[in-house]
């Protein structure tokens, strides 16, 4: 999938833009990168200085054949020791560039993870996890494009030292230097406006690469059970063909603009000196001391461009990645907010839901008015087919999306004056499907809590009937976790999502659809863990099995986003409603299994006693 904006070329105000924002992240490690352009200021002064020691050498002392040891050990001596100076400041500008770069790649991508938590669910849902990996990863990865300030500095530095020792030697012959300098800036911004779309087309292909890739390797059990792999394989082959015409397209642009083109004019400026200084050399003798010293200025002009160049081919990369960091950063799609002085905390576990509407895209409603008063240490169950609005109670109830209108109240106080902390820690949420984090037993029901002892955990194992299995494993709550719990059955992954939620002592429970994937053998055991975590709690449920929830104190029937119906159990099913359809069919389809199973077990005996 290829979003918008993958490969439309950035203006020139986008980029400045983009730039102006990535040069926040470095004020932290200003120190360093100043240090690091001061060394690298005393190093271009250390190469000019050099070829001025032997030319003086040459022209001075071995020219006129008066050479003594004394004299060139002088000159070795002082050649040895700006060798030695030229070392330290180069050591000193890497060194101290590559360590205020790599600062400040940290604090961007942390900087990007923290924003990436503060964003509601609706940006979640209009973005796959392979786009937002590669802003994470790829994208806050701009190591090489850090170093075209510091080739931009030290080869200001080298320019301006190098003509400062041309024009100290040859003014006239300098000032034809000159001329090259505007074609060297023509080629700079001929390279960066053709690099600029194809670094960012690059981009988006790399990105749609991402993409695929953690879909078909989540996805790679419905590949193979569907024989999808020659299809997909295909589909990746075409992405990745694609990628690869967009990098061909950005190595002709370096290998045209870059070294070469610059390396040309380095030979071009060269043959134009050799050729001043040979035609002079017919009216009067030309010392080869100042030959060398001119030579090697002029390739000391022309070297630090070569270099900037050559990092251009990732400056245009590091700027597209920049304004994607911008757009996460500035986006606005935030989680819901609640008020300004929030300060209350839940005591009891009152719920109420006064006529609350929601919406999703904020054109069509998916709740629709929507009331009803949960009494602390009440059951209330929401049934109804696909699509009739359970999940969005849920959404709008734990502050995942945000509703306009209506109020939710927690104890008469409205939700929105209760900080997320506290909500967070006083309503528990058990998922259909139970997420286990790569670790052990111990580190998914604690989730980085370290004030959660072991203790704790076991009780809380203990109470939600996950103890037993624990103990049942090799290394108990040690044992390792791979990644998504793969290695546990569906019950007792969540088995371990109910004692992570009860750990943490919630005084609202909310269940969605929490048995829905349970296998029967498992089920009266999460029935049993349920009854325990129920018990002096508010508990909202969804329910997909609705012999699960025939105790709860009230049951609201939804239908296309309204409550249809609301009443016990017994009083449900003696209305005949909904309700009673729903109950009747699962009814039916239990009994079918029934008979099933039965009729597949006397065939087996039968096959058997035959």
């Amino acid at each position: 999938m290829e979003h918008k904006d993958e490969s439309r070329t950035l203006t020139f105000r986008e980029q400045w833009s983009a730039l102006r924002f990535i040069f926040q992240f470095t004020k932290r490690q200003r120190s360093l990168f100043l240090l690091a352009l001061l060394s690298g200021f005393f190093l271009a002064v250390v190469n000019v200085a050099q070829p001025f020691i032997l030319k003086q050498f040459l022209d001075v002392h071995l020219a006129k054949e008066d050479t003594t040891m004394k004299v060139i050990f002088f000159f070795a001596g002082l050649y040895l020791i700006s060798s030695f100076f030229k070392a330290i400041f180069w050591f000193g500008q890497w060194f101290l560039f590559e360590m205020g770069i790599v600062r400040t790649q940290v604090d961007t991508r942390n900087a990007v993870y923290k924003k990436i938590h503060t964003l509601g669910m609706r940006y979640f849902d209009q973005k796959s996890t392979g786009w937002l990996i590669t802003r994470i990863t790829n994208d806050t990865n701009l190591f090489e494009f850090w170093f075209v300030f510091l080739m931009l500095a030290t080869g200001i530095f080298s320019v301006f030292s190098a003509f400062v020792g041309l024009f100290a030697l040859d003014k006239q012959i300098a000032a034809v230097m000159l001329l090259f300098l505007p074609v060297l800036l023509l080629a700079i911004y001929l390279y960066q406006h053709f690099s600029s779309s194809a670094y960012q087309q690059m981009r988006g292909k790399l990105s749609d690469l991402n993409t695929k890739l953690n879909e078909y390797i989540s996805g790679m059990k419905i590949i193979q059970q569907f024989n999808q792999e020659e299809r997909l394989q295909k589909s990746f082959e075409e992405t990745n063909e694609e990628y690869l015409a967009m990098r061909r397209k950005v190595i002709k642009i370096n290998s045209l603009l870059l070294n070469s083109f610059v390396g040309l004019l380095n030979n071009f400026g060269v043959i134009i000196v050799l050729a001043l200084f040979s035609i002079r050399s017919f009216e009067h003798l030309v010392v080869a001391g100042v030959v060398y010293a001119f030579v090697t200025n002029v390739q000391q002009l022309f070297q630090p461009i070569s270099n900037l160049m050559e990092f251009l081919a990732t400056f245009s990369d590091g700027l597209v990645a920049s304004h994607r960091i911008r757009q996460i950063m500035n986006e606005t799609e935030l989680a819901p907010q609640q008020n300004e002085n929030a300060s209350e905390e839940i005591e009891f576990g009152k719920i109420e839901f006064q006529n609350v509407s929601f919406s999703y895209d904020g054109e069509n409603k998916i709740l629709k008015n929507i009331s009803f008063t949960i009494q602390p240490g009440e059951t209330f169950a929401f049934v109804g087919h696909t699509g009739s609005g359970k999940s969005s109670i849920i959404n709008v109830f734990m502050r995942f999306y945000e509703f306009y209108e209506g109020k939710i109240l927690i104890d008469d106080k409205d939700i929105r004056d209760f900080p997320i902390e506290d909500l967070r820690k006083k309503i528990g949420l058990v998922l259909q499907d139970a997420f286990l984090f790569v670790g052990d037993i111990k580190s998914n029901i604690r989730l980085m809590n370290e004030t959660i002892s072991d203790a704790e955990i076991i009780r809380a194992a203990q109470f939600t009937q996950a103890h037993h299995f624990i103990e049942g494993l090799e290394e108990g709550y040690n044992a390792e976790v791979i990644e998504r719990g793969d290695s546990f059955s569906s019950g007792q992954r969540q088995l371990l999502n109910f004692a992570r939620t009860i750990v943490t002592n919630p005084k609202i429970l909310v269940l969605d659809e929490a048995t829905a994937n349970i296998d029967t053998e498992t089920e009266s055991m999460i029935q049993k863990g349920l009854e325990n975590m129920r018990k002096n709690r508010t508990t909202i449920a969804i329910a997909h099995r609705l012999s699960t929830i025939q105790d709860a104190n009230q049951i609201l029937v939804m239908d296309k986003g309204e409550i249809k119906e609301r009443g016990t159990h017994e009083e449900l099913l003696a209305v005949g409603g909904l309700y009673a359809q729903m109950y009747q069919l699962q009814v039916e389809k239990k009994s079918e299994r029934g008979v099933l199973k039965s009729a597949t077990a006397n065939t087996v005996v039968h096959l058997l006693e035959t």
